[in-house]
């Protein structure tokens, strides 16, 4: 990243003086306002005190970089805002023309590191954030490397524990959103890798394996839920003609089915309702013929009588 070379960007002293427009002191030196265009080919604009830059200024480097902020005696100290060739910058301290205290760099990647700062690296208490993968790392830091207790907070989980040269060591703890912890302890595992077969020569690569303990248990929230009041020994007026109007009408259920047999058996079904017409009108039938078969007998009997009393 910028920030580990950036110290390479020097800027011209003022030994090359160039041209110059602005104010002087009696002494003719640079002092006050003013603009120089160095022999390079940076320019600077601001502040002079006695021939050197101090102050607010702006320097801009030829190769596209350029610094906006605090000088003292022709060196980046106090607030500061450092643009980089690649896109990369710096916004906070400087001291002795270098980054020192607390400020903050945002890098080509999209990463970002907040916190403290000496002789150019991240040191002392700082935050760096991954933009790839959304999480960061809240913690120590020593001569630019992650070292110390630290806190590596991802989207649904963190880690709690030590570092050393950017990789967790010792005792630790996985506290997840869901409510539960996990302890354990990383260990360094040394792992060879050859890397080329005609060599004899390998390269060691220390990985930290994760060796879980301990699992706390996971508390549930559980809601509280409204008194219910026990049930009464007697049982009240309404409660007394509910039971009794239930009963009699469970025994009028019971009964019903018994009261209806012989009314269901009298009753034809559908599908047998035009075979119980027909034979109804079979019945009515023949019964008619009967009695109009005895009349015709009668009839021819009186007439036989009548015709022999003739005789």
């Amino acid at each position: 990243m910028s920030d580990l070379g950036s110290e390479e960007l020097e800027e011209e002293g003022e030994d090359n003086l160039g041209e110059y427009e602005g104010e002087r002191n009696e002494a003719g030196e640079r002092h006050g306002q003013g603009r120089a265009r160095l022999p390079n080919g940076d320019v600077y604009e601001g502040s002079y005190e006695f021939g050197q830059r101090s102050g607010q200024g702006i320097y801009k480097f030829k190769n596209g970089a350029r610094y906006t902020g605090q000088y003292l005696k022709n060196k980046k100290h106090g607030q500061g805002i450092f643009i980089y060739p690649d896109g990369s910058r710096y916004e906070g301290e400087w001291a002795d023309d270098q980054r020192h205290g607390h400020g903050v760099y945002y890098y080509v990647n999209n990463d970002t590191y907040t916190g403290e700062w000496l002789a150019h690296q991240r040191h002392g208490q700082g935050t760096y954030f991954y933009a790839e993968t959304g999480s960061k790392y809240v913690g120590t830091w020593v001569h630019g490397q992650q070292v110390g207790a630290a806190e590596l907070i991802h989207l649904n989980h963190r880690y709690q524990g030590k570092f050393l040269n950017k990789n967790p060591v010792g005792p630790g703890k996985y506290i997840f959103d869901v409510g539960c912890e996990q302890h354990g302890e990383y260990r360094l595992t040394d792992v060879e890798i050859v890397e080329e077969e005609e060599e004899e020569e390998t390269s060691v690569n220390v990985v930290p394996k994760w060796k879980a303990t301990q699992i706390t248990e996971l508390a549930l929230w559980t809601p509280t839920l409204p008194e219910q009041k026990p049930p009464s020994d007697g049982a009240g007026p309404e409660e007394t003609l509910e039971v009794e109007g239930a009963t009699e009408l469970e025994e009028e259920t019971q009964d019903l089915p018994k009261a209806l047999e012989g009314e269901l058996d009298l009753r034809p079904g559908e599908e047998d309702a035009d075979t119980w017409e027909n034979s109804y009108d079979v019945d009515q039938g023949e019964g008619r013929g009967r009695r109009a078969e005895g009349a015709n007998a009668s009839f021819e009997e009186e007439e036989e009588r009548q015709a022999e009393l003739q005789d």
